[in-house]
């Protein structure tokens, strides 16, 4: 039976069209998955769902990003390209295989060969025409811009027969036009990929290159490990680094002009066994900077924080961990504070975005400009508003709640896990509670999640599905703050809301574009205040914070699930790690 008829027995295609459409492909030479696509008689999605029970091969969503530049070099372009066949993964001695036509005899032969070659043994998964088409790109992109750029020195590399360059030919290298191309083409993928951060790292026989996206590290590409020391020179020489200086970690930063726009870029390197690795933070002021109504603030939440930093002195703080995205909260805040009559200080490390208007320092600790020493300094400065990058230690935190109880505003970030823990914690450092009590307005806690695309797949929970996230969250409360946001009708339950999943495409093959926040924001009420004072846990404000109405991080992100915003895996999955 064909794909086209067993469309029909799932009636998914009328008896009728049946004739017509065998002839069309007969006549057109091609396959009916392409007639049928081209037609758009089916959705892709239902398409290869179909195919995948029809030939009992198990239909694999993923992609080209999941996939190291390695694993794709198993199977040249050309083999992949002529056979639709892509490597995907290699578990132990099993290389993992998308094919478009798993049911052909020659793709079949094809791979059996390779696996003979390579000694491997395979499985076989269906992929489909979007996935594999995203895969060829992956083939096409970095790797050939910057082998291009490297052809030149590879030749002089083996006319001259470098091995470890002296510091004169280093010097001369890092200059010449294939290395300035190549780190010119590193940056501007990260740019045009929306990357937060590139990793340059040698390996023992390669220079492995990746990049964060979306939280999440993916590598890119892999170069000869002879050219490390250029591209890592070239990065020093942009970031006015010591360009000999091998033995201990060094940062600075530097602004190039990426697709005409001016993008700041902060580099730490860092002595490794195996030469310096380098992590380049990438500051787009375009993807960083936020307007504080687009950070993700629910209704509630954005009005209790705009009430807050309406007021002239006490503290803000914002708690999570590293990449969670304070700064940019922070920075969300300090936009609407910053008016022609308030002089607002920050104290940053480091600095990451300039802001207009807003006398920015960067602390450098090695000189002895820790935060602490800039807020001594600072409020001699007739400040307003105070932005302390993060309170560290118990000098910072006792310093900060000073400034706020002297008539500043002070806006900080602290590490912890959610935002009844930040009390405690200051406690920890040696802050007097009734200090904290008297300065505290309020505490953000804040994770980021992938947003979904505008094309997404509905569906509702099973009940496995219930019980799994009975484990992480009250299904009670969940349910009445669904109702709360219309979300939920009076007699419904959890069984009735409607969730939604990614639906990769071409443009986005994971069915992810962009982040916002979830958040718990917890405003310091006087209740609150005296459980600081008598020293509570952070379970008992939590708890006390819960019946005025604040809501948990998980609880916000099951309301943006249920909107559409992010899926409840993703929010399940920031929680949870």
């Amino acid at each position: 039976m064909s794909l086209v008829q067993e469309l029909v027995k799932k009636k998914i295609l009328k008896k009728e069209n049946l004739a017509v459409l065998e002839k069309e492909i007969k006549t057109a030479g091609k396959r009916e998955e392409e007639v049928l696509l081209e037609k758009g008689i089916v959705p892709e999605d239902v398409l290869f769902n179909l195919k995948s029970e029809y030939l009992k091969v198990p239909l694999k969503k993923i992609s080209p990003d999941e996939v190291p530049r390695e694993i794709l070099e198993i199977i040249p372009e050309e083999t992949a390209r002529y056979y639709k066949m892509i490597p995907l993964a290699k578990k132990r001695n099993i290389l993992e295989v998308g094919m478009l036509y798993p049911e052909d005899l020659d793709t079949q032969e094809a791979l059996k060969f390779l696996a003979r070659q390579g000694k491997f043994d395979t499985e076989v998964f269906l992929i489909t025409k979007s996935t594999f088409e995203n895969f060829l790109k992956q083939y096409r992109t970095l790797k050939k811009e910057v082998t291009r750029a490297l052809e030149e020195l590879e030749a002089e590399l083996k006319v001259e027969k470098i091995t470890k360059p002296t510091m004169a030919e280093l010097e001369r290298l890092v200059e010449e036009a294939p290395i300035t191309k190549a780190v010119a083409v590193i940056l501007r993928y990260a740019v045009e990929g929306k990357a937060s951060d590139i990793h340059i790292e040698p390996l023992k026989d390669k220079l492995r290159i990746r990049y964060r996206l979306l939280g999440s590290l993916y590598s890119s590409i892999l170069l000869p490990i002879k050219i490390h020391p250029a591209i890592v020179g070239r990065i020093k020489i942009l970031a006015n680094l010591k360009i000999d200086e091998t033995r201990i970690p060094q940062d600075g930063r530097f602004t190039a002009e990426i697709v005409n726009r001016d993008i700041d870029f902060r580099v730490s390197t860092f002595p490794t066994t195996l030469g310096e690795k380098v992590a380049i933070r990438v500051l787009d002021p375009t993807v960083g900077f936020k307007k504080f109504e687009e950070l993700g603030l629910s209704r509630r939440n954005f009005e209790v924080v705009k009430k807050t930093i309406e007021k002239p002195y006490g503290m803000i703080l914002v708690t999570g961990p590293t990449g969670c995205g304070k700064t940019t909260t922070l920075y969300a805040i300090l936009q609407i504070l910053n008016k022609e009559d308030v002089n607002i200080l920050t104290l940053e490390d480091p600095v990451e975005y300039f802001i207009s208007g807003i006398n920015q320092s960067q602390v450098k600790p090695e000189i002895g400009y820790d935060f602490a020493r800039g807020l001594r300094h600072i409020v001699r400065q007739d400040p307003d508003i105070i932005m302390v990058g993060e309170v560290r230690d118990p000098e910072t935190a006792a310093l900060a709640t000073h400034a706020a109880l002297t008539g500043h505003l002070v806006l900080s970030t602290l590490h912890t896990t959610n935002a009844a823990g930040s009390m405690p914690r200051l406690i920890d450092m040696k802050a007097e509670p009734f200090l904290i009590s008297s300065t505290l307005n309020v505490i953000l806690a804040q994770r980021l999640v992938r947003k979904l695309c505008p094309e997404k797949e509905k569906y509702t929970l099973t009940e496995s599905e219930i019980n799994n996230i009975k484990k992480y969250c009250d299904l009670t409360r969940i349910e009445e703050i669904l109702r709360e946001e219309k979300l939920l009708k009076p007699k419904q339950t959890i069984k009735d809301v409607s969730f939604y999943r990614p639906k990769p495409s071409k443009e986005s093959p994971e069915g992810y574009s962009g982040r916002i926040g979830i958040f718990e924001v917890l405003p310091v009420t006087e209740t609150i205040k005296e459980l600081i004072v008598k020293k509570a846990t952070s379970d008992q404000i939590m708890a006390q914070a819960q019946k005025e109405g604040m809501r948990t991080m998980i609880e916000d992100g099951f309301v943006k699930a249920a909107q559409g915003i992010t899926s409840l895996e993703e929010v399940l999955r920031v929680i949870i790690e």
